[in-house]
């Protein structure tokens, strides 16, 4: 379904999501109220991952859009002067990567590695989706940077991995110390047999 706002241009609705695409002019209330929504997002997100979605279907774009929902992110599309001007709200380290084509910004709320996976994951399948930069920890990352990082297991893998870690030279502690019981054991049976 198809609506025609003469103010603020076309609007698509879905079921899922609404986008908008504006071939008006952004009127200073709009671009207001888009700056506010993109900074609220920033600000409770723990990853931030920059898209270059140029050649992208929209039915692919909304594929992607429904993908993060389900891992507590969403994806948002922004002009690049608007961006800028809220990257530029917050102390971020480091140089904003160059964002260079049609963007669009995923916002990671809950696991962060989790959502840049699945748009890692999404590129593969689109060559169109180019991953071109973000934001983790407060620091601004490069594209290479931001796809090593969507490689780092979930928490909970981490935390298992961790315990695994630590229980092995624990055990071999324990190994250790028991080897000379175990002889000493031995030992004493070896005498006991040779006694009888």
């Amino acid at each position: 379904m198809e609506a025609f706002d003469p103010e603020k241009g076309w609007i698509l609705m879905r079921r899922e999501a609404a986008i908008f695409l504006n071939h008006m002019p952004t009127t200073r209330a709009l671009k207001e109220d888009i700056i506010r929504d993109a900074h609220e997002k920033a600000e409770r997100a723990k990853v931030t991952v920059f898209l270059n979605f140029h050649g992208v279907k929209t039915q692919d774009m909304n594929k992607l859009r429904v993908a993060l929902r389900k891992l507590g992110a969403d994806i948002t599309i922004i002009k690049k002067t608007l961006l800028k001007r809220v990257l530029s709200a917050f102390g971020t380290v480091g140089e904003l990567p160059r964002l260079e084509g049609e963007i669009a910004v995923a916002f990671g709320y809950e696991e962060a590695s989790d959502a840049a996976k699945a748009i890692k994951d999404f590129a593969k399948k689109n060559d169109n989706l180019k991953i071109v930069g973000g934001i983790v920890s407060g620091q601004y990352m490069l594209a290479q940077a931001m796809k090593q990082f969507a490689d780092i297991p979930p928490r909970e893998v981490l935390l298992a991995q961790l315990a695994g870690m630590l229980a092995f030279p624990m055990t071999g502690f324990v190994r250790v110390l028991s080897g000379p019981a175990r002889s000493l054991v031995g030992v004493i049976n070896q005498i006991r047999n040779v006694t009888e």
